[in-house]
């Protein structure tokens, strides 16, 4: 398979997988934060319950989209039972080709925006 098949096999992504992917598209995080920043960023209208979150996360590790870290931060910062994920280079290209067929979407929502209603047609 190709590279850019296998990208292309995981889209459309999951709802939750497109937002776990994107919570770490810009840093390493457990998933107590992945869950805050979830929330946060959709003002509250997806929420990540913890069961549906580390499945997805087992599931995306599976599928080598995200890896366990194994750097961490200093001691007085973190909690040894934390787990903290990053992107793999798959992961960050699924993302990213995720990011644009959206965007894409987006363009073609507007551009039937600016065309206005469709004319019924008589018979």
């Amino acid at each position: 398979m190709t590279e850019q098949a296998q990208v292309q096999s995981f889209l459309p992504l999951k709802a939750q997988w497109f937002h776990i992917l994107l919570s770490l598209a810009g840093e390493e995080q457990h998933g107590y934060g992945i869950m805050q920043e979830v929330l946060e960023r959709t003002t509250g209208k997806v929420r990540l319950w913890p069961a549906t979150l580390y499945g997805s996360l087992k599931r995306l590790i599976e599928a080598d989209l995200i890896a366990e870290s194994r750097s961490r931060p200093a001691p007085e910062f973190d909690d040894a039972r934390r787990r903290y994920y990053r992107l793999t280079p798959l992961g960050r290209r699924v993302l990213d080709a995720e990011c644009e067929r959206l965007q894409d979407l987006v363009h073609a929502i507007q551009a039937k925006r600016a065309v206005g209603p469709a004319k019924r047609m008589t018979p």
